[in-house]
Order: C-alpha cells, then sequence, then structure tokens
C-alpha cells in the first residue's frame, strides 16, 4: 500500500537499518512476558504494538471475501498481533505433536470464519474453544523474535514440554533406533499408492 495509507506503522523501506530483537513468554498459550517482564494484555499489546511498527511489521494488504459474498480490498495494521501470532505459532512447532497441529490449523481456519462472520456466540465456537484449551495445555516457552524491515522471523524457542529430541531425529550413526527400520516402514506406507500406480499402468 501507499506510504500515506499507514496510520500507525513505519514503512518498511524506511524502517531500521538494524533489527530489534523481542523475546515473549507464554504460559499455556497465553502471552505473559515481554522482554523478562510480565504485562497484563493491554500493555504486552500496545509494548508489541510500538516495538514492530518501528520495524515495519505487521501491514496486511489483502483481497477478502466479505461474508455477502462479495469481495473487497482491505489494509490492516497490526503490528503486535503479527508478532504474536507468529511467536506463537513457533512455539506451537515445538510442543505440539504432527496430528494435533495439522488439525488445529484447520479449526483456527473455521474459528478465524466465525470470528469475522460475527457469530461468537455459535455454539461451534465454544466447542472449538474446548478443543483450542486442550491443545495449549503444554504451549508454554519463550520465543525470540527478529523484527526487520517488515519481517518478523523467529531467531530461537525454548521450552521444557519440547518435542524435539536431537537423539532421535539424527540423520547419522546413533543408538536410538536402526536406520534400515525406515526401508521396511517407506514399502508398506507406500504399498497402497504402488497398487494404484500398477492399476493405472494396466487401464493404459
Amino acid at each position: 500500500p501507499q506510504d500515506d495509507l499507514l496510520m500507525i506503522i513505519t514503512p518498511p523501506e524506511k524502517a531500521p537499518d538494524k533489527p530489534t530483537y523481542v523475546e515473549i513468554e507464554f504460559e499455556k498459550g497465553v502471552p505473559v512476558k515481554v522482554d523478562g517482564k510480565t504485562k497484563k494484555p493491554v500493555e504486552l499489546i500496545t509494548y508489541l504494538n510500538e516495538i514492530a511498527a518501528q520495524n515495519g511489521v505487521g501491514i496486511t494488504d489483502m483481497v477478502e471475501n466479505r461474508l455477502v459474498g462479495m469481495k473487497s480490498r482491505g489494509v490492516y495494521e497490526t503490528p503486535g498481533g503479527t508478532v504474536l501470532y507468529a511467536a506463537h505459532r513457533e512455539l506451537e512447532y515445538l510442543c505440539l505433536d504432527r496430528q494435533t497441529m495439522h488439525f488445529k490449523e484447520i479449526v483456527s481456519a473455521k474459528y478465524a470464519e466465525l470470528v469475522y462472520d460475527g457469530v461468537w456466540y455459535a455454539p461451534i465456537r465454544e466447542a472449538l474453544d474446548a478443543f483450542v484449551d486442550k491443545t495449549q495445555e503444554y504451549v508454554t516457552g519463550v520465543v525470540r523474535m527478529k523484527l526487520y524491515k517488515g519481517n518478523c522471523t523467529p531467531a530461537g524457542t525454548k521450552s521444557l514440554y519440547s518435542l524435539y529430541n536431537q537423539e532421535f531425529v539424527t540423520f547419522g550413526a546413533d543408538e536410538v533406533y536402526n536406520q534400515k527400520d525406515a526401508e521396511g516402514f517407506i514399502n508398506l506406507f507406500g504399498l497402497p499408492l504402488k497398487v494404484r500406480a500398477l492399476m493405472m499402468q494396466e487401464k493404459k
């Protein structure tokens, strides 16, 4: 968008030439500290708004689908929200298992739709809340974010509930499991696709 459309965010090209780092601490999915200081929700988002806006972070220029079906262009400024979303998601990558993470992406899209359409008090929203609350039980930790000229990227994540274990994911020699076991798994996992491929060849 044109610079004169922006109300609070510094255009990325005019943002500082040095990155700014910010640390956000979460407890059960809820942000509670920024840069080591405990803050109430409004104080926390206000603090992040200021820092992120100075670094050109949080500009969204999009064509969206309205509830009534029409498309419209919107330019939104959400500096603090952008940083929080990115940091929280990074912590979820570390603390949530694969299936929960994938299904939560579906839930997130539906939840956003309900909020956008203004049906906050719908029963389905309450049901989704229960799912989200369960997923956040172990989303606790600290995420360091790098803010630089419109970009918001993770620069480190730590959690007592991290599911990442370097000993289990190494591609080199290790004592955790036999690397050759992967061959049998791949053969079984790909068997349905192999059967279909053979069928398609016969049909040609």
